[in-house]
């Protein structure tokens, strides 16, 4: 299992969120796109016992740190993890859920949640994490994104500012995305930025709902 020490800091705030939109009494599904070590899903799922969590992710090294995670926290609504190019559109995954291939599961998620991915990944990650939760989403569905984000041009504080240079000088396709031009693309597929949470360590939460 490997350590996650952001996820272990922002897991609480990250939860308190998502209490305000998912709900616990009806069975529901969710989609994490790049879940990393998987200590987000195993963890989120204790608290949310009738949610089915899938988790996916694009290395697929990760996959047995996802599932070291769901043994630790003994949880049973999470997945296998499965593997997932997000920039890809639907069409080409290969991957599973319950059975059924990805692509034949339109409108078949209630929740999607990505946390700490579009700083870190091509943009075409961005673009394609927005047009793939516009096939996946129910109607009314909710997208949840997590990370560092520019404000209308404006990146703050200056903390955040020299992480986007960190990030820009390892790869000149990564770094801090702003939230005016997320929202330019997500309208496209039909998917509109409904709430912004500030939470710890200068990071915001979004909620996004597919119209």
């Amino acid at each position: 299992m490997l350590r996650n020490p952001a996820g272990e800091r922002n897991k609480e705030a990250i939860l308190e969120v998502l209490k305000k939109y998912i709900i616990v009494n009806t069975n529901t599904t969710l989609l994490e796109i790049s879940s990393g070590t998987g200590l987000h899903s195993s963890f989120l799922a204790k608290y949310f016992p009738m949610t089915t969590f899938q988790p996916s992710e694009y290395e697929k090294e990760m996959f047995k740190s996802i599932v070291e995670y769901k043994r630790h926290y003994g949880v049973e609504n999470v997945f296998e993890p499965v593997y997932v190019d997000i920039s890809k559109d639907l069409e080409n995954w290969d991957a599973k859920f319950n059975g059924d291939y990805l692509r034949d599961c339109r409108e078949s998620f209630d929740y999607m949640l990505n946390i700490n991915m579009m700083h870190i990944s091509p943009f075409e990650c961005s673009i394609g994490l927005f047009s793939n939760s516009s096939k996946l989403l129910k109607k009314d569905g909710i997208l949840f994104t997590y990370g560092p984000y520019a404000v209308d041009g404006v990146l703050t504080p200056e903390s955040n500012i020299s992480f986007d240079q960190s990030l820009k000088s390892r790869n000149p396709s990564w770094g801090i995305r702003d939230i005016a031009e997320l929202k330019k693309i997500a309208i496209k597929f039909s998917i509109m930025l409904i709430a912004s949470y500030d939470l710890p360590a200068n990071n915001k939460l979004l909620v996004w709902k597919r119209n």
